[in-house]
């Protein structure tokens, strides 16, 4: 009879012994693993799930009050948590490519074109490209737009479109043809 109330209350109370070694055990275990490794991607992996975490913590402390009200709280953390951590899903990895990359990192269009509304034709005077280079230049400043020209004459050349030259790192400027 004792070792079926054990069990009786360990199923009663999984969500209380499994939550520590799901959101916590295993993630510091895996972390110091991913440390040791030389892989990106398992270090993207635990260090975005150190992020998640934090969030739920500090969404669990906000809202302490509301989530006391909330009877399958526990469990629908512990289901999340599992999705995040376990190596199956690797949750973690898919919540960062999906909503936190997106939104720190943006690709960026850089216009270089500016033109004047006063004029009928823009394009009549060849000196309109050195209006729009210093306008980029009072915009973003002398580096980005040295940054930009060593680009464009060094090895990033690689991605052509018609109407853009696209570097590496999702810049993307109109081709400029002298």
């Amino acid at each position: 009879m004792g070792s079926g109330s054990f069990l009786k209350v360990v199923a009663n109370n999984f969500d209380v012994l499994a939550g520590p070694i799901v959101t916590l055990v295993y993630p510091l275990y895996a972390s110091i693993r991913a440390i040791e490794t030389k892989s990106r991607l398992d270090d993207q992996q635990w260090l975005t799930y150190w992020v998640l975490y934090s969030m739920i913590t500090l969404f669990e402390l906000t809202f302490a009050k509301v989530i006391e009200c909330l009877p399958f709280w526990p469990y629908a953390k512990l289901t999340a948590t599992c999705w995040l951590v376990l190596p199956y899903f690797n949750g973690a990895a898919y919540v960062y490519e999906h909503f936190i990359r997106p939104l720190f990192v943006k690709p960026q269009t850089v216009s270089m074109w500016f033109i004047p509304h006063a004029k009928k034709d823009v394009f009549s005077r060849p000196d309109d490209v050195l209006v729009a280079a210093e306008k980029f230049i009072d915009e973003n400043g002398p580096d980005a737009f040295e940054k930009l020209i060593s680009k464009a004459n060094g090895k990033s050349r690689s991605r052509r479109s018609s109407n853009y030259v696209s570097f590496d790192d999702d810049y993307r400027v109109p081709k400029i043809i002298l």
